[in-house]
């Protein structure tokens, strides 16, 4: 072989083309081909993980305060999602097994105070297990009324756990040496291991510089519930009592043919999400502080199932988005209630809508607009984005379409 040359004697050569930086936008998309549909939500996932572990090092107290308040809707929304969304059961007494979760914690981990008539019980428990007994008397609560659970559907459920909203509101007002009656009762704060969960704490914890008090430290305990509340959510839908849950929604008759005990299953759900909405209210009281009656009235019912609905039935991540979207307006509105047109700030007085009811305005809107264009929510929306040209779903990526011929009809 020659080598080509010019007429100076100097060999030709092809420069090499530079590498492409490493944060050039095709670099960028070839990271993203190369990842699966199930890779890149685990990314997304990691990523959305790092974040919320990072936040009590750069937000200030309000922040955390309106993500454990979000936190705790998370926790009820899934719970009644597993009834309502996946089993398909009617219920507007969430709020009564909130408050069942926030007045238990508060009883059994209190220690008895005051005397005659404005003495106040309590068992003195350990705060944790306060916090785990609570969850399971408000499961148990809900055993309770599970022989009308399991029997009846639709409206007429609805009505009957409404029944227990109102009944709860009167027990807690009438029961002043257990829930201080219509002032409430403060709430003990955590303690693990003698790590107390106050704002003055005597031990002066700082992480990096940055003070670790009440709020900062239950962040991380709100963080665990929600995981495991949604780790259990989901291993509940992908096993058998998903699927059979998913079939009494569907149809009755085919779930009792399959084998199904409609009752058995109806009662079960109705349990479950009983111990979800016990967990979210234990949470809300160590937030809160101090658990009052008004707290857990018909409205807040109503929110969670805007939580449910706003964010798809039968999805847990849709739940979850609903949760927060409904959680975060009220505390949002109310902060920068100043600076937004048409509110008035609480404790001001002027012609605006309070955030309160501009919130539920809000809350009804979406709700028609999803029922409207998007019927299953923000879950459903994700579901239906548009893909990437030539991006298929993993099944079809896997085992592309066959064509298949068929023969001519022969005629005579």
């Amino acid at each position: 072989m020659s080598d080509t040359r010019d007429t100076t004697g100097t060999v030709d050569t092809v420069a090499a083309p530079a590498p492409a930086p490493a944060d050039s936008p095709s670099v960028q998309a070839r990271w993203s081909d190369r990842l699966s549909p199930r890779g890149r939500r685990a990314a997304t996932l990691a990523a959305g993980v790092l974040v919320l572990l990072a936040l009590p090092f750069y937000v200030t107290s309000f922040w955390l305060q309106t993500g454990l308040f979000a936190m705790a809707a998370v926790i009820g929304a899934i719970g009644l999602n597993l009834l309502s969304g996946t089993t398909g059961q009617l219920s507007l007494g969430h709020a009564f097994f909130l408050a069942v979760g926030a007045y238990g914690y508060v009883w059994l981990a209190a220690e008895p105070s005051g005397t005659g008539s404005s003495s106040l019980y309590g068992l003195g428990l350990p705060p944790v297990l306060a916090f785990v007994l609570a969850i399971v008397l408000a499961g148990a609560a809900g055993g309770l009324f599970s022989p009308i659970s399991g029997r009846l559907r639709g409206m007429y459920l609805g009505i009957a756990t409404l029944a227990l909203v109102f009944l709860g509101h009167h027990m807690m007002l009438n029961a002043p040496h257990v829930t201080g009656g219509f002032n409430g009762r403060s709430v003990p704060p955590l303690d693990i291991l003698g790590f107390s969960f106050t704002d003055t704490s005597p031990d002066g914890l700082a992480v990096l510089g940055v003070p670790f008090g009440g709020l900062e430290r239950l962040w991380y305990v709100g963080l665990a519930l929600v995981a495991v509340a949604w780790l259990a959510a989901r291993n509940i839908l992908r096993g058998r009592p998903g699927r059979a849950l998913g079939a009494v929604r569907d149809s009755e008759v085919a779930a009792a043919v399959m084998g199904v005990h409609l009752t058995r299953y109806r009662a079960s759900a109705f349990i479950v999400s009983s111990m979800y909405a016990g967990a979210a209210g234990a949470l809300l009281a160590l937030v809160f502080k101090r658990v009052v009656p008004d707290h857990f009235g018909l409205l807040l019912s109503i929110d969670y199932l805007a939580m449910i609905v706003i964010g798809g039935l039968g999805s847990v991540g849709g739940a979850a988005c609903g949760a927060v979207f409904v959680a975060l307006i009220p505390h949002l509105l109310t902060k920068y209630a100043d600076d937004l047109p048409l509110l008035t700030a609480p404790g001001t007085t002027g012609s605006g809508v309070s955030p309160g009811d501009a919130a539920r305005y809000l809350y009804g809107t979406a709700i028609v607009l999803v029922l409207i264009f998007a019927p299953g929510g923000l879950a459903g929306i994700a579901h239906r984005r548009p893909r990437r040209k030539g991006e298929g779903s993993p099944r079809t990526r896997r085992f592309p379409l066959r064509t298949r011929t068929t023969p001519k009809e022969h005629t005579p």
